[in-house]
């Protein structure tokens, strides 16, 4: 036993004297006996509910998804629900996803709300996060959880909640939760003891509000009925967007949408790929060789919650290529921001939002078009708040982040996937009806505002080692900031934990007007951008690169394409990421 740390060891004992259930208690009997390295992995820390809620690898443990810790997590809620609304009837809804044990999961989530009083709306059967955030307001809840791990890999599953207004908790409700949260001793402390009088089962009546709601955004119906063959492949990946979004195409007028049967029903365990996730290649292989064999006009792929969207083009060479979630959300962007000059209904109170980390063409766009844009941190739960600060005042188009995650109107208040669909499919009938390809709409919007190119790399570094090697490199980073990166000078260091920029040619600070979040960005003199962030749900950090040049015409698209590139990898080597 020496090997073991014995706080690890004493953490253990306390789950075996707690009231679990026996298989549990035989688990972690099993682990000090023989395996070490996942008792430590799973009792070193207790699973931390962030700003966004919890997220990590199921299994027993205080550092695991299971019953007890979102138990824990749900009393500690409850708690703070009714210390905020004394005296109130209380409601919540829930929903859950694909992923094994979530619908489990959902029902201890059901279990203790309503043991604790409080009145809980849960989604009978699966159904994707922005159905969730619609809920809350369609039904007046004060609160919200989703079961999901978003597009991780098929051994997590996550717990995130939300406030009144749709969107995820924000000032001062999050910390306010995560206090409660830890306030909580142990198991024993959690009311399990379900309460069926207070369980509403929701069913297909908010499926079809929502549906809708989405179908009224609707901005070009005559080019969709013009266009209503047009060819559309879709994949939900095992997730659960084969609820809605097919539903949703129809509603919209869409007569030729062929899913990809092989990833359509909903399975936790994700048979056909890698990672559940849009942003990969290899989940969206057998999109491409459907889109392929029937020369469709456009590829849509959600992840297992359906916040998220991946969409997929034929380029001039005939080839079929994904788009980044910057060229989706531009592009994106883009068409409400045309439609609505052309539709008349921009009168300059409306606006768009993205993250610090998203490419900066969606805010050149919105200037030329008089339309405000703002920036926040990452995660969408601050684009809720900006939402939710504007309201009244002045008017949402869109926005989204660099992540896949877009949102059109503010009827829900997370990314939304479901909408975004529809609005992509519209978007490419809009192109098709004047005689353009969705590549060509893509060249349009680069000649006109300059062609931003972005990429992304994840750092992975896993378990107790890991976080601290990733505290390390954002340690090393701000006390040592590169002074040049591709040959151009950094002008610029961008704190956000500091809340302090500093022009680094200078000395000059100045404040950055954002809540602390763990960001560093670097502005060189030719307008490149890196930005260096530690995932708040995974074990990576993430560096994002941003670079942009004129581009003159669409002859020139890969030229200037692969100079983009170069001067991406050379700032990765520069920066000795590679």
């Amino acid at each position: 036993m020496s090997s073991l740390d014995p706080a690890v060891l004493q953490k253990a004992q306390s789950w075996i004297d707690s009231p679990i259930d026996e298989a549990s208690r035989k688990e972690i009997e099993r682990m000090i006996l023989e395996d070490h390295e996942t008792l430590s992995d799973s009792f070193y820390k207790n699973l931390e509910f962030g700003t966004g809620g919890l997220r990590g690898l199921m299994g027993v443990g205080s550092n695991r998804m299971n019953q007890y810790t979102l138990g824990m997590a749900t009393q500690g809620l409850a708690n703070y629900l009714k210390a905020t609304f004394p005296g109130e009837p209380i409601k919540v809804a829930i929903a859950y996803d694909s992923r094994n044990n979530s619908a489990y999961f959902g029902d201890i989530v059901a279990s203790v709300f309503s043991a604790n009083g409080i009145q809980v709306n849960i989604f009978a059967e699966l159904r994707p996060t922005p159905l969730l955030s619609f809920a809350l307001r369609h039904l007046g809840c004060q609160s919200g959880v989703v079961i999901t791990a978003s597009h991780n890999p098929k051994e997590y599953n996550g717990y995130k909640a939300y406030w009144s207004d749709g969107g995820q908790l924000v000032p001062p409700h999050d910390k306010n939760v995560i206090a409660e949260v830890n306030k909580i001793s142990g198991i024993e402390a959690v009311k399990f003891e379900k309460n069926e009088s207070l369980i509403t089962y929701l069913g297909e009546e908010i499926d079809n509000a929502y549906l809708a709601q989405v179908k009224a955004l609707s901005l070009a119906p005559d080019a969709i009925e013009r266009q209503k063959d047009l060819k559309i492949v879709y994949t939900p990946i095992h997730g659960t967007g084969i609820t809605l979004v097919p539903k949703i195409l129809d509603l919209m007028g869409f007569r030729n949408v062929s899913i990809v049967e092989a990833q359509a029903t909903p399975n936790g365990n994700f048979p056909t790929v890698v990672y559940p996730n849009p942003e990969e290649k290899e989940a969206m292989s057998m999109a491409l060789n459907q889109a392929k064999e029937m020369d469709a006009d456009l590829i849509l792929a959600t992840d297992p919650d359906a916040d998220r969207v991946g969409i997929g083009l034929k380029n001039p060479k005939g080839e079929f290529q994904l788009l980044n979630g910057n060229q989706t959300g531009s592009l994106l962007v883009y068409y409400l921001l045309r439609k609505w000059k052309e539709n008349g209904k921009l009168d300059g109170r409306q606006y768009v939002v993205s993250t610090i980390v998203t490419t900066d063409l969606i805010d050149a766009m919105a200037a030329s078009f008089d339309v405000n844009a703002y920036k926040t941190l990452t995660g969408f739960k601050w684009i809720a708040e900006i939402i939710l600060e504007k309201e009244g005042k002045e008017e949402f188009i869109g926005g989204g982040e660099e992540s896949y995650g877009y949102l059109v109107s503010d009827f829900v208040r997370d990314k939304d996937a479901v909408s975004s669909c529809a609005m992509i499919a519209e978007m490419v009938a809009y192109a098709k009806d004047k005689g353009l390809s969705l590549f060509d709409l893509l060249m349009d919007m680069y000649q006109q505002f300059g062609y931003y190119l972005e990429d992304l790399i994840s750092i992975t570094k896993k378990g107790q080692r890991g976080a601290e090697e990733i505290k390390e490199m954002m340690e090393s980073l701000r006390a040592n900031p590169p002074a040049m990166v591709a040959g151009s000078p950094v002008k610029q260091m961008l704190d956000y934990q500091m809340r302090v920029g500093k022009n680094l040619e200078t000395g000059e600070s100045f404040p950055l007007p954002f809540p602390k979040s763990d960001v560093l960005q670097f502005i060189t003199a030719d307008g490149s951008k890196i930005s260096a962030r530690p995932s708040g749900t995974e074990p990576k950090i993430k560096f994002y690169f941003s670079v942009n040049e004129p581009l003159s015409g669409p002859e020139a698209f890969y030229s200037t394409l692969d100079a983009l590139r170069e001067k991406i990898n050379r700032i990765i080597a520069d920066m000795e990421l590679a």
